[in-house]
């Protein structure tokens, strides 16, 4: 159930229905609103009495929530999440574009600044590297962990750019949450459920990955656990899904955006490059992503993808991901949002772009 206050409801009344509804054995979860702020009710293993709850000063109606998710449904919050960063303009929903961009793994110094000082030129306010990676095979590269870590600080300090990186497990989490901006969980990790507890306690916004077989409802619901312990700045994000499919990597699921967005209050972004694998898609998907009105992009970059110890086969070239920022602005301002300027073009010569795979 969910208890809808008046649009001027006080901080006094609306703290009174919380402590009804904790008296009734059950959780209370303010969710401010722009006009209203709704409290959802959880720990309910039937029907809540709606009549105690109904007749106390401030509120205006309580709803029935009939699907499983609760906190992260368009009843809960009718206007979009929009995610803010202390000290920074840069936002996740709303009417920014947003692109998270950098290279899979974070290999070292020299490599994670080269990458940082392309996608900042390029107008990206966020910047991606993973210190931890799970792979696929115990023998690939694993990321450099702590080490990765402390040279993900040192870009933000030179750069002044957001830090998005992945938490594998609830150890590393307490190291990510210090060190990040934004913690990312993994597509593998999408229902690893203490993982998302954990994370729904800490101070961060969290970057939830759909799994490689998750169904749409999957998908809400592992955000549903992240809010169900009081963090409420959750991001989606496609990345593919496994299909019969071998032309790409995965199978891009842009069908999910409008689907979310009809559901879900949650802002969602789009990876092209897990969701195909292959250098040569990754703009033509990021450029369908925006004009479907996906709420940004989570694009790999890197200097040296022949070289690169993680998924250099995906990875754009500088100059390539230049473009695809250019492209992807003008179709943006078509949908009607906005993204930050590019500084001066890097000059880089058009053939760094080219490659044989």
């Amino acid at each position: 159930m969910l208890v809808v206050m008046q649009p001027r409801a006080s901080e006094e009344q609306i703290r009174a229905v919380c402590q009804k509804i904790e008296s009734l054995g059950y959780r209370a979860h303010p969710i401010p609103g722009a006009k209203h702020t709704a409290i959802a009710i959880t720990g309910n293993t039937g029907e809540v009495e709606s009549g105690a709850l109904e007749e106390m000063p401030g509120v205006q109606e309580t709803v029935r929530v009939t699907k499983p998710y609760k906190l992260v449904s368009r009843i809960a919050k009718r206007e979009n999440t929009v995610i803010s960063f202390p000290g920074s303009i840069a936002t996740i929903g709303g009417s920014e574009f947003t692109v998270i961009a950098g290279p899979c793994a974070i290999e070292s110094r020299e490599q994670a600044f080269a990458i940082a000082e392309c996608v900042q030129r390029a107008g990206v306010q966020f910047f991606r590297g993973g210190a931890y990676k799970p792979r696929t095979s115990p023998y690939s590269f694993q990321g450099l962990g702590e080490d990765g870590l402390r040279i993900l600080a040192e870009v933000r300090r030179h750069f002044g750019l957001l830090i998005v990186t992945e938490a594998m497990d609830t150890e590393s989490l307490d190291l990510v949450e210090e060190c990040a901006d934004v913690i990312q969980i993994g597509a593998r990790n999408m229902q690893n459920f203490s993982l998302l507890k954990r994370a729904g306690r800490a101070r961060k916004p969290v970057l939830l990955k759909r799994g490689m077989s998750a169904t749409l409802e999957e998908f809400l619901m592992a955000a549903e656990y992240l809010m169900s312990e009081g963090n409420h700045n959750v991001i989606l994000c496609e990345r593919g899904v496994r299909t019969f499919s071998d032309h790409t990597r995965n199978t891009l699921d842009l069908a999910v955006v409008p689907a979310v967005q009809r559901l879900s209050h949650l802002p969602i972004l789009v990876d092209p490059s897990h969701g195909t694998g292959q250098r040569s898609k990754v703009t033509p998907l990021a450029r369908a992503a925006a004009a479907v009105g996906a709420d940004g992009l989570m694009v790999e970059v890197h200097h040296r993808p022949g070289q690169a110890l993680s998924d250099g086969m995906q990875s754009l070239y500088p100059q390539q991901f230049e473009d695809l920022m250019t492209q992807v602005r003008q179709i943006a301002a078509i949908v009607g949002r906005t993204m930050p300027a590019a500084a001066q073009s890097s000059g880089l010569p058009r053939t760094e772009a080219v490659v044989t795979l």
